[in-house]
């Protein structure tokens, strides 16, 4: 196994983009002989020759012009490296919040994502209700914010959408009774929609706790006293969809949606918004094919 000494590539590619040694020794800030001992190097290591000369001018052999576009990858590869490990303005710490039940799967992946290309950056990750993390942003607490809303308001740019199931006790039976007992945290942004739809479908309904502690609901489902919807596909343990036989109405669609990319005040913060994008592009238009495998993938 052998390696390439990346500084003669540097030098390899500043000859091919100037046409000349004296050029590329200039750029480099190199003397023209060493520039020169750099390249012999490189041809013995490869055991091939890699530049002819055309008249004044110095031009790639065949086997020249093949690795000039992997060599120009290796020294790019290597300044962006450098940069991101040592410039200070990659370092620091930027704030995100997202709805409990969509930390899985596409922001775990991300913020994967993320510390590989800033490792020098903490990312802060906030849970919380989508109206709580609206309220936060507002006070400028968060750089950015993702929520699970029925629509989406000014600065907001929908990412994804995915359907809402009805989820309840495995096996149970509450959902059969009227009037529909339901299990929603007053900050969550089903309840209302929930509410809404049930009121206009005629179903009676009474909400079967009252909470701000999602682990309370998720208590009260399990123990089969109530029931609620969640993004098919994020069933907490112990709880499961129920196959109601269109005895319950259906629900539309939640969006997700992305607040703060717009007024993003660095590079860094940018760059996060656009993994975010990246990882729901997949989810856009409602695909339950996609949301199951991820979370399939997740699990």
């Amino acid at each position: 196994m052998r390696n390439l000494d990346l500084t003669a590539l540097r030098s390899f590619v500043a000859i091919a983009e100037t046409g000349g040694v004296t050029r590329a020794a200039g750029l480099l800030n190199l003397t023209q002989s060493a520039v020169s001992m750099q390249i012999k190097r490189l041809e013995e290591s490869l055991d091939l020759k890699l530049l002819e000369r055309s008249g004044r001018q110095v031009v790639l052999s065949p086997q020249g012009e093949q690795l000039l576009t992997s060599a120009r990858q290796m020294v790019t590869l290597n300044d962006d490296i450098i940069m991101k490990l040592t410039d200070k303005g990659f370092e620091g710490e930027v704030s995100l919040g997202v709805p409990h039940d969509i930390v899985y799967p596409v922001v775990s992946k991300v913020l994967q994502q993320f510390r590989t290309q800033f490792p020098r950056v903490h990312v802060n990750l906030n849970a919380s209700f989508s109206r709580q993390l609206q309220e936060g942003l507002s006070r400028g607490e968060y750089d950015l914010i993702l929520t699970t809303e029925e629509g989406v308001m000014p600065g907001g740019e929908t990412l994804s959408q995915a359907r809402l199931s009805w989820t309840g006790a495995e096996n149970g039976n509450v959902w059969r009774q009227r009037p529909l007992k339901l299990g929603f945290s007053r900050h969550c942004m089903f309840r209302p929609l929930v509410q809404k739809v049930l009121d206009r479908e005629g179903i009676a309904w009474e909400m079967a706790t009252e909470t701000d502690s999602d682990r309370t609901i998720e208590a009260t489902i399990g123990a089969d006293l109530a029931i609620c919807v969640v993004i098919e596909g994020t069933e907490p343990p112990h709880m499961v969809p129920i196959q109601h036989g269109g005895a319950l109405p259906e629900m539309p669609a939640s969006l997700i949606n992305l607040y703060g990319a717009d007024q993003a005040q660095s590079q860094v913060v940018s760059a996060l918004a656009e993994l975010l994008r990246q990882g729901y592009s997949d989810l856009k238009g409602g695909s339950r094919t996609a949301l199951a495998q991820q979370l399939k993938e997740a699990s």
